[in-house]
């Protein structure tokens, strides 16, 4: 019998498995793909925690993989000592289903191993987690999430004490825990639970992460000189951004805030939202209309767990255009390194972090303005590992993390991306320019009029079914073997296989190390500075793909950018205008 099989039939089988499951078993018996899907392969535990679909089966998101998972994190602490298990471990959620259920069944587990455990009393966003586990002092956090993925899925997010999600290292032990544990027999069952470990967070806590976010602010008078003209609209998604972000915006002086009230009420079917995912201009539908009846220039997104934030502002021709992460990124960076000029405040060792597929303008603007900066791996973990870096030496003043996916960091108060903290700011500097006359549109073009005119193209191949990793992985090495010579008629002179970690200057001919941690990622750099990355996703079944242009002028730049386009389209072999986001 195939492993799979025999995997089934243990489910259906157990006593320890509700009636509800069982019966979404039998209802795929006669579905052999369907069941060796779901129990063909186990979820990976990787330094991203887990995600995937709901439903029954060792490879989907339920209470059975939650708790196992949960009992490897228990494990784990249990080999460190009885000091880490006193520390205890932070539990948050967002607004999806299952979520709330997922996150009390993780917290009866920790208890029931003698684990103190801190828990939000209602859906939270990401980065107080992350700030929960720093300020209680947690040996971990976990949070139930599955961010901007579709709702059929969810996951399981693992953080370490210092608010970050864990090295790949540690992800590898607590895996280790994990997959040596018996999903049913080895999990303690919730009769099990202390509840006297067991202490509920609530609105106090939301006071002094909202206090730690308001003291990030740039320019703090900004927004009480703007703030008559000032018209925002706010959109949660239906998540866990609902409450925490327009009580912050309020609270920095923004008088005119309207809301997107049919998005406001957290609901993990995410109701006309077939991805509830601010990087894609349907998710801001609903948003476009309020801001049309209430004359707003600006529509903020976050996305369910309120790590990510997207923004669409209004052009010259009066059309709302997206506003990508790559443009945010720059905008908010020479934001506040002008900002703190004007006011005779910046650092002399600021520094800032972002992450090699991030647009290189953040190279230029930090050159001018004499701030070192860092590259990292995609991952805010990466980000984390950099700033803990600086903090052990003593060193350098943090600015601002970002990456090209809608995720931006200030502060030392979380070890996450922050949708709040950008929400934030990106209203401060939205009334900055307000003050001069000008748009947040306005303010991209005058961005490439001072530092160049950099453009970026982002897209993703899906590959999902039983056979998804293998096609990805064989993808991914068609890339590898390719070592083009030329990438839009610009010379290749590098080609960085972080995977193998090196590093190859097709001048020379001279083979180095990356100087980064040992990833899936091919990386190509063309003689005009012109980039081309291919790396899979870490939470969905997809290869993602970054061309990171450049020219001397607008035309020249997006003249570029589809000739890159055009130059991976070839290597993949594939048609032209496949590579559509």
């Amino acid at each position: 019998m195939e492993d799979y099989r025999k995997r089934y039939l243990e489910w259906l089988q157990s006593d320890k498995v509700d009636e509800e499951t069982k019966a979404e078993l039998r209802a795929i018996e006669n579905n052999d793909e369907e069941i060796e899907f779901r129990f063909g392969s186990y979820m990976e535990f990787g330094t991203g925690g887990l995600r995937s679909k709901m439903g029954a089966g060792c490879g989907m998101m339920n209470i059975y993989t939650v708790a196992q998972s949960t009992e490897g994190v228990a494990r784990a602490i249990e080999a460190i000592g009885d000091e880490a298990k006193q520390k205890g471990v932070m539990i948050g959620y967002d607004s999806r289903n299952n979520s709330a259920l997922f996150a009390r069944r993780s917290a009866e587990v920790l208890s029931a191993h003698g684990i103190k455990v801190y828990m939000f009393d209602e859906l939270r966003p990401t980065p107080m987690l992350s700030a929960g586990v720093r300020h209680f002092g947690c040996i971990a956090g976990i949070n139930i999430t599955a961010s901007h993925n579709p709702a059929v899925y969810n996951g399981y997010k693992l953080y370490w004490d210092d608010g970050a999600q864990p090295t790949k290292q540690m992800a590898d032990h607590v895996s280790s825990f994990i997959y040596s544990t018996d999903i049913f027999e080895g999990v303690p069952s919730k009769d099990k639970a202390d509840e006297s470990l067991i202490t509920m967070v609530g609105k106090e806590f939301d006071e002094i992460f909202m206090a730690k976010v308001i003291a990030e602010q740039v320019y703090p008078d900004v927004i009480s000189k703007a703030a008559d003209d000032l018209e925002i609209v706010y959109t949660p998604l239906c998540g866990a951004g609902y409450r925490i972000v327009p009580e912050v915006l309020r609270r920095i002086g923004v008088k005119h805030l309207s809301t997107v009230d049919s998005q406001m009420t957290p609901n993990g079917d995410f109701p006309g939202l077939a991805k509830p995912n601010p990087e894609y201009p349907a998710a801001f539908a609903e948003g476009i209309k309020v801001a049309a009846e209430v004359k707003s220039d600006l529509i903020i997104a976050t996305d369910p767990d309120c790590d990510r934030v997207g923004v669409m502002a209004r052009d010259k021709s009066g059309e709302f255009q997206c506003i990508t992460g790559n443009q945010m990124g720059s905008l908010l960076l020479d934001y506040i390194f002008c900002a703190l000029e004007e006011q005779g405040k910046l650092p002399e060792d600021a520094y800032a972090i972002k992450t090699i597929v991030t647009s290189e303008m953040a190279t230029k603007i930090c050159e001018v303005h004499g701030v070192d900066l860092h590259n990292v791996l995609t991952g805010f973990k990466f980000i984390a590992e950099v700033i803990g870096e600086h903090e052990d030496r003593g060193q350098g003043t943090f600015m601002l993390g970002y990456e090209e996916s809608y995720g931006y960091m200030k502060g030392a108060h979380s070890r996450d991306k922050d949708g709040v903290v950008a929400s934030m700011l990106i209203c401060e500097m939205a009334a900055y320019y307000s003050l001069k006359g000008m748009t947040l549109i306005d303010a991209i073009d005058s961005l490439y009029e001072k530092y160049g005119y950099y453009m970026e193209n982002s897209a993703e191949i899906y590959m999902e079914g039983l056979d998804g990793k293998e096609q990805i992985n064989a993808l991914m090495e068609k890339l590898r073997a390719a070592q083009p010579k030329e990438i839009a008629g610009s010379r290749v002179v590098n080609i960085r296989d972080y995977q193998a970690e090196t590093s190859k200057n097709m001048i020379t001919g001279e083979i180095s190390g990356t100087g980064l941690p040992k990833s899936n990622v091919i990386y190509y750099k063309a003689e005009n500075g012109c980039v081309v990355v291919a790396r899979p996703s870490g939470t969905e079944p997809k290869i993602k793909f970054y061309i990171l242009a450049n020219g001397k002028d607008e035309p020249e730049a997006k003249a570029n950018v589809l000739a890159c386009t055009n130059a991976l389209e070839d290597m993949l072999g594939i048609p032209h205008g496949s590579l559509k986001k």
